[in-house]
């Protein structure tokens, strides 16, 4: 098959969906298919696969972070080139409804399209309600419908109705697995609470460290591990004025560093609030083996199991996080159980998997496709 992947993020800043488009990329290769990524990019991109379309992202507030995409005008006539000079068997577009760059490609496309939609949000969102009536005409444009888990189905089936084919994040099981060294300045017999991610409102840093105070008063050889990429100065002030002890701001953590710092958790914390469709640290954590605290929010309940792979509290609930981390730091055997169950479960996540799932659904839409142009099915390769 030849496909095309088209993110609307800025390909030049990390993100989730960016790394979920490169992940199918390469297994698609690697399975012997040809890929393209399309994506704006504020930066020249060295890679033979990628096409740059839109050279100025700007940064617009969507579902509490900001998102770096393209409005650039001339999207459209580089979008119906593409397509023109490459003939894509398949075109997946990820946001389908994110402006502008997977619109265009939904409006110009002849391909079988594909959408996955990645996010969910807990109240009416400003988009849909306000576009819903335009977005129906790009939405009867997808011959099929990916959503990433149950929470993101469901926010967008209460805008567009239909089937929605559930199929998850992935992760790298063998990036982030047990055979990787964690940290050694970690490695002093502290306990250590890991939190990875944006410094942003909803992901929940302040419960975090509250919960911490009263944490480190129970256990003082605890340590707090704070890596993310952004401004932290609101957290790292907030920890001053709290003398909170062994608090570690280590910023942003380049890729292949990023598993020693899950290696050195003793148990990962995730206290968002809400907006998580499922959330991909806590699919590199459990791969990295590390017991989970997190929010008892949708897009979190349905990829552990409570008091099995790690413990759910409640949202923005300081108490509970201080007795869920209690519950684990505790039990030096209770973590080992739930390391054991978080390696087995992440598994199910694992991107080879993950993508063959994608695959299957290339090929059966494919399938019916050629039925309905009344074509002779052809076996895919």
């Amino acid at each position: 098959m030849k496909i095309a992947l088209v993110s609307p993020y800025d390909w030049s800043v990390p993100g989730g969906v960016n790394s979920h488009c490169a992940h199918l990329r390469d297994q698609f290769k690697e399975a012997g298919h040809n890929v393209r990524i399309a994506a704006p990019a504020s930066r020249r991109i060295d890679d033979p696969d990628f096409i740059t379309i839109g050279k100025r992202p700007l940064s617009l507030p969507v579902s509490g972070s900001l998102a770096r995409i393209s409005l650039s005008l001339t999207l459209a006539p580089a979008v119906r080139r593409i397509l023109a000079e490459e003939a894509f068997d398949v075109v997946h577009v990820h946001e389908p409804f994110m402006p502008m760059l997977p619109i265009h490609f939904l409006r110009y496309s002849e391909a079988v399209n594909v959408g996955t939609f990645h996010a969910t949000r807990e109240k009416s969102y400003f988009l849909y309600n306000w576009g819903k009536r335009h977005l129906r005409r790009w939405f009867r444009r997808l011959d099929g419908k990916i959503a990433v888990s149950n929470a993101a189905s469901g926010f967008v089936e209460e805008y567009f109705p239909g089937y929605y084919n559930i199929i998850s994040n992935g992760v790298d099981v063998t990036r982030f697995s047990a055979d990787v060294k964690p940290l050694k300045q970690f490695q002093d017999g502290k306990l250590n609470i890991v939190f990875v991610g944006r410094p942003e409102k909803r992901k929940g840093l302040d419960y975090l460290l509250k919960a911490y105070q009263q944490v480190k008063a129970a256990l003082p050889d605890v340590r707090l591990i704070i890596v993310g990429a952004g401004k932290f100065g609101r957290y790292e002030r907030m920890a001053r004025s709290r003398n909170l002890a062994d608090v570690e701001f280590c910023g942003f953590v380049p890729d292949d560093e990023l598993p020693r710092y899950y290696q050195a958790a003793d148990v990962f914390c995730a206290p968002a609030t809400g907006f998580e469709s499922q959330g991909i640290v806590l699919l590199e954590a459990m791969a990295a083996g590390a017991p989970i605290v997190a929010s008892n929010i949708e897009g979190y309940a349905g990829v552990f199991t409570h008091d099995v792979e790690g413990v759910l509290v409640l949202p923005a609930d300081v108490d509970g996080l201080v007795e869920g981390l209690l519950d684990v730091l505790s039990s030096s055997g209770k973590r080992r159980k739930m390391a054991a169950q978080a390696r087995k479960r992440a598994q199910a996540f694992a991107w080879p998997r993950v993508s063959q799932q994608v695959l299957s659904y290339y090929e059966r839409l494919l399938h019916e496709r050629r039925i309905a142009e009344g074509e002779q099915p052809a076996q895919v390769s």
